[in-house]
């Protein structure tokens, strides 16, 4: 089947990737390094050809990733946005 194919994984990181570019947020730069890492244990054949095991990868990997992402660039404890106007003024 065409998931068992290391490229296919890879390539579908790189479109989530650069749909991370366009979408704000960071869940979908951790779908493509979840599906990225399983086109990599694909390849190297760490990995089977069962589809719900690779689901189940590319599922922990991503929430790791934006675990991993939110720490390093997301909110920090004691941030807060400050609003200066407010959009129904004049």
């Amino acid at each position: 089947m065409i998931w068992q194919q290391a490229w296919v994984w890879v390539a579908g990181g790189v479109v989530l990737g650069a749909l991370e570019m366009l979408v704000p947020g960071f869940f979908l730069l951790g779908f493509a390094i979840g599906a990225v890492l399983v086109g990599a244990l694909v390849w190297l054949g760490w990995l089977g050809a069962s589809l719900p095991a690779m689901i189940f990868v590319l599922a922990l990997t991503a929430l790791g990733a934006w675990l991993g992402l939110r720490r390093a660039a997301g909110v920090r404890r004691g941030q807060s946005k400050l609003w200066h106007t407010d959009i129904n003024e004049d």
